[in-house]
């Protein structure tokens, strides 16, 4: 075990968890971000949070029994074959069918359920086509920048965070000059340099998500125009469905 590296890790920690105290109680100095990197931060922010609500609530659209929301989400997680079940427009379509040519298909009610129940479930299969569009052009994109690009970020902000600590610690103790505290010219330089270092990294990388809108903005061309095709064919489905029933 490297002790040397163990006591000097142990010491950065103390020293961040002291400063960070002194500063909450108002007894320290803290070093500013720029006003243009703390904008990067509020936007980072703000597009992490209503990429997760924006992600949720379409889920929900897609897949209103949270249940199997859970199940698909697992099962596209670790690339398993999802589990076929009826979606509520199968088993209208099926229910009806099956009433009508219980009830007598050759007759006006019982023909016209028969009819219905083709045709709801032909909506069904509209409806599973827009699903699975929808998931692929929209939600995957949406997926991947939270689990990619938001984690990424947030870890070099944690870094950040830390080594703005660690500076604003050595400009503390290099104020308070006591002997046994003293920090040299050059460790306080070596602190300035790994800050500002890990600032133009971190801004790199939120820079990176303020980016991602673009690609955002496609995947929500993508979903409303998947959305306005299927609503589109089930119009038209619906308009031909109607006309039948009115003729006969």
């Amino acid at each position: 075990m490297d002790f040397k590296k163990l006591s000097s890790g142990i010491s950065s920690t103390f020293n961040r968890a002291v400063q960070l105290t002194e500063e909450k109680l108002g007894q320290a100095e803290r070093t500013a971000f720029p006003p243009e990197f703390e904008e990067l931060v509020r936007v980072s922010d703000a597009t992490q949070q209503w990429t997760e609500r924006i992600l949720k609530s379409t889920e929900a659209v897609l897949q209103p029994n949270p249940a199997h929301r859970v199940e698909d989400l697992m099962c596209e997680k670790f690339e398993r074959e999802k589990r076929d079940r009826l979606s509520p427009l199968e088993d209208l379509g099926c229910v009806m069918a099956t009433a009508g040519a219980e009830l007598g298909s050759t007759t006006d009610y019982g023909g016209a359920l028969a009819r219905v129940g083709q045709v709801e479930k032909e909506l069904a299969e509209l409806e599973r086509d827009f699903i699975k569009t929808s998931t692929l052009s929209f939600l995957r994109p949406l997926r991947e920048f939270l689990e990619t690009d938001v984690k990424a970020a947030a870890k070099e902000k944690r870094e950040l965070d830390n080594a703005r600590l660690d500076l604003d610690s050595a400009k503390a103790r290099a104020k308070r000059g006591r002997d046994a505290d003293s920090v040299s010219e050059s460790d306080y330089a070596k602190e300035q340099q790994q800050y500002e270092r890990q600032l133009e990294v971190t801004r790199l990388l939120l820079e990176g998500i303020k980016g991602a809108h673009a690609n955002h903005l496609r995947a929500l061309k993508d979903f409303t125009e998947a959305q306005m095709q299927y609503h589109a064919e089930s119009f038209h489905k619906m308009q031909e469905l109607r006309r039948e029933l009115n003729s006969s």
